[in-house]
């Protein structure tokens, strides 16, 4: 169940922010703060998203960029700006767990009608072969 005030349904972030008119309606939007980009060839850098980023997604937006010390980035003149990252330049992007709360109830297991895998059968005890272990120490 999803926490009072939260989205309920998943918009891909790019089109929920070209519906908005303005700057300020774009910076007023509820952050996910201290999410970890990490861009390909690059340090992971701490950054706050506008949203959830969706499959559809041509880009990750973000603001707030620093560096895992707190520094500004060297190729950012503000890191308090607006950046839009392709897709093809991001390793991965971690979020942290402490931003569940703002973000929609995921489902929990497969969401594709796939049946969950059933555990393993318990492996069978192995004899020790007393002869084996003999020849291992006197080599």
């Amino acid at each position: 169940m999803a926490p009072a005030g939260a989205r309920t349904h998943h918009v891909a972030v790019t089109t929920e922010l070209a519906q908005l008119s303005t700057v300020a309606d774009i910076l007023d939007r509820q952050l996910i703060r201290g999410a970890v980009l990490h861009l390909a060839n690059d340090q992971p850098i701490l950054c706050d998203l506008y949203g959830l980023p969706s499959p559809n997604d041509p880009t990750l937006i973000c603001t707030n960029l620093r560096s895992m010390t707190g520094k500004r980035p060297i190729w950012a003149d503000h890191s308090d700006s607006v950046f839009y990252f392709p897709w093809g330049h991001v390793r991965f992007l971690e979020i942290p767990p402490g931003a569940t709360d703002i973000l929609p109830a995921l489902p929990a297991g497969p969401s594709n009608g796939a049946q969950p895998m059933p555990a393993p059968a318990p492996e069978p005890e192995l004899e020790i072969d007393e002869e084996f272990l003999r020849r291992v120490r006197e080599a």
